[in-house]
């Protein structure tokens, strides 16, 4: 039966176009909610006229409808349109804000972060959502989930990247629903007692307290962050070096609980509750059961969004076991998904939520067909040959959202999950054990010795993958029609050796051109490219020229330029890369360059058209501008705020043009401005 049959499926597909067309385009809310009624009373006009099997009104109808509610949940989901929500009121001084920690996020080097709800401002009740960071050196508590703290600050825009290609940390905010944020120290706010408690709350408190009775146990500070990594969903403790050799051989998937833990988890609850079969009503009973168990899974790592999502899923997909119909799996996987879209529609847009569903998918169509394409008879070969299998199917469902995203490909990540699929399934259910013991401090030391080598082991194993360094292949320049035309690629490709018909070889010959093609047109696009950027960094001043696949690197340190060059040269398809010294003056095109550092020693020109200010000169502005008469004045990282803030003043006083790539971003050299 073809997937879009399935109207679960048909349904998904319209919410998902609903929730990307109400991110990306703006409508009144009450107009929206006036479209979405008349909707729903069409959609109850045309079933109630509905006679013949294909009459297919009510079909188009509840499609409508339904891409109608995703428009009108995403609006409300971004919250910004309210009319309690906190933006709508006066921003640009201090207020009093009364808000509740809903999750802790990893800290940095030099604050701690949360996600907060707002529960007031000034005393009146608004909506929405903020980032708060309190400095390290000041947070006299670790705050946790549901705590309340009353805060008097002003809220800050969250700012754009300051580099060509740089992580957008606002965009990854905002498709949060999430646009301003708030840094305070410890003087800034007063800590509520007795704040009203959630269940997410309640979770996170046992979850913090099943880890301390852990660190109790004689575990290796890398074994420990690991376990609680894979079994409670908190990674911030795991080292970067661990961290980097669980990337690096393409199993850093199993450092989040996810989709892979939860449905390894329902199988080992499937073997354990098959007795249950034998009773009345007893497969029923087992659903339940095993239902339970996942959410009281969740509970136990904290109730985090992933966690939540993924057994949310897995709960579908477990009632799709208990039908035992295989023909029902895509219908209940897009109900899953459909659902959590429902509640929560913002998660479309988070790597994770992708990565889940596209894993899950391609495990369920692609791993039936490489186990009818080739079955072993001998045991051993065979188990080999379906775990293989499924870490082939699962990174094909990844692969152009992983290249997208990260740019980097573990070519090895078949030795690595073949290795690591089978550990963690012995990892899950020894964990298991180990959290239940230790809830009641009976954890016995030969099991905390044995479970420590396990996970050593895994660890010893993932670190030897990952210093191959040969089969990583990093940087790899991957755009968003590349993603789309990747998965062309990848389902048409499925489709031909599963039935090698002139229709499928076709469908795969036009994909296979239009990838090449788009690769082609980048291609000739780098090509005649053509341009000179003053990038942001501390303490340092950077000058890119770009000819065509060519970059040229001009910096006063250039090792500390490292990432922010990598980010042009995968974003921009560059091949080559060259270093050159920073010199006190170029060409650009017609125009003329000056650069004043430190020395503050001029140039013998009369007149420039750009004078680039660096390392905190120390200079008379004023008659410097008399001198050489410059028409566009910049300013880098490379220098104090607060000479900034004087230059900034003295051009505002003579009206010319300032650009300071700390509040502006990466400034783009172009003669036809001036």
């Amino acid at each position: 039966m073809p997937l879009l049959k399935f109207i679960s499926i048909k349904l998904c597909f319209s919410l998902i176009l609903g929730i990307l067309l109400g991110f990306y385009f703006s409508l009144n809310l009450t107009t929206s909610i006036i479209i979405l009624l008349v909707c729903l009373i069409a959609l109850g006009i045309t079933f109630k006229v509905q006679k013949r099997e294909h009459f297919p009104f009510f079909g188009i109808t509840a499609l409508i409808t339904t891409t109608v509610l995703g428009f009108v949940l995403t609006q409300l989901s971004l919250g910004n349109t309210l009319l309690n929500h906190y933006s709508k009121y006066e921003l640009e001084q201090s207020h009093t804000w009364h808000l509740k920690i809903t999750e802790v996020l990893k800290p940095t080097s030099f604050s701690d972060r949360y996600f907060a709800d707002l529960i007031s401002l000034e005393g009146k009740r608004v909506y929405g959502t903020i980032a708060l960071q309190i400095s390290q050196d000041s947070t006299p508590e670790n705050l946790s989930v549901d705590d309340e703290l009353v805060i008097y600050s002003k809220v800050e825009d969250i700012k754009p990247p300051l580099n060509p290609h740089q992580f957008d940390y606002r965009d990854y905010l905002q498709k949060k629903g999430i646009y301003h944020q708030i840094r305070i120290g410890a003087a800034q706010y007063l800590h509520i007692e007795n704040p009203s408690r959630t269940v997410f709350g309640l979770a996170y408190e046992f979850r913090e307290q099943l880890i301390s009775r852990l660190r109790q146990y004689d575990f290796g500070d890398d074994e420990l962050s690991i376990i609680q990594a894979l079994l409670l969903g908190k990674r911030s403790d795991i080292s970067e070096e661990t961290y980097n050799n669980y990337r690096n051989a393409g199993a850093v998937h199993i450092l989040a609980v996810s989709g892979l833990h939860v449905g390894i988890l329902l199988l080992i609850l499937q073997f354990l509750l098959k007795p249950l079969e034998r009773l009345p009503k007893g497969r029923t009973l087992k659903l339940l059961a095993i239902i339970a168990l996942l959410w009281s899974f969740a509970f136990v790592a904290g109730l985090s969004p992933s966690i939540i999502r993924a057994v949310t899923m897995f709960s579908f997909l477990a009632y799709a076991l208990h039908l035992n119909r295989p023909t029902n799996t895509f219908n209940i996987l897009a109900l899953s998904m459909f659902f959590i879209l429902l509640v929560k529609p913002l998660l479309l847009f988070q790597v994770g939520f992708q990565m889940s569903y596209a894993a899950v998918f391609a495990i369920v169509w692609i791993y039936p067909k490489l186990q009818r394409f080739w079955h072993p008879k001998s045991w051993p070969v065979r188990k080999v040959w379906q775990l293989l299998s499924v870490s082939l199917a699962a990174q094909l469902g990844v692969l152009p959202i992983s290249l997208f995203y990260f740019h980097q490909f573990p070519a090895l990540f078949f030795i690595s999950n073949l290795v690591v699929v089978p550990f963690l399934g012995i990892v899950l259910g020894g964990g298991l054990l180990v959290l239940l013991l230790a809830m009641v401090n009976l954890l016995p030391d030969f099991l905390v010795a044995g479970y420590n080598f396990l996970i050593g082991l895994m660890n010893g194993i993932i670190e030897w993958v990952a210093q191959q360094e040969a089969f990583v292949f990093r940087n790899i320049s991957f755009d968003g029609m590349q993603l789309l035309l990747g998965y062309l690629l990848i389902i048409s490709l499925v489709f031909t050796l599963q039935r090698p018909k002139f229709k499928n070889l076709a469908f795969l010959l036009v994909g296979i051109i239009a990838f090449q093609g788009w690769t082609l047109f980048t291609k000739w696009n780098t090509a005649q490219s053509v341009q000179l950027i003053l990038g942001h960094q501390t303490a340092n001043t950077i000058l890119m020229h770009q000819n065509g696949s060519t970059l040229t690197i001009m910096a006063s340190q250039n090792e500390k330029a490292n990432r922010m060059i990598t980010n042009y040269k995968v974003g921009e398809h560059i091949k080559t890369i060259q270093q050159k010294p920073l010199q006190n003056s170029y060409r650009w095109k017609k125009a003329s360059i000056v650069v004043l550092g430190s020395t503050g020693i001029l140039p013998p020109k009369k007149q420039v058209d750009y004078l680039l200010l660096t390392q905190s000169s120390k200079i008379n502005l004023e008659r410097v501008l008399d001198s050489i008469q410059p028409k566009t004045i910049l300013a880098d990282g490379s220098n104090y705020q607060s000479y900034v803030a004087r230059w900034k003043a003295t051009c505002s006083k003579r009206k010319l043009s300032f650009h300071y790539t700390g509040e502006k971003g990466a400034y783009y050299f172009d003669v036809d401005q001036n």
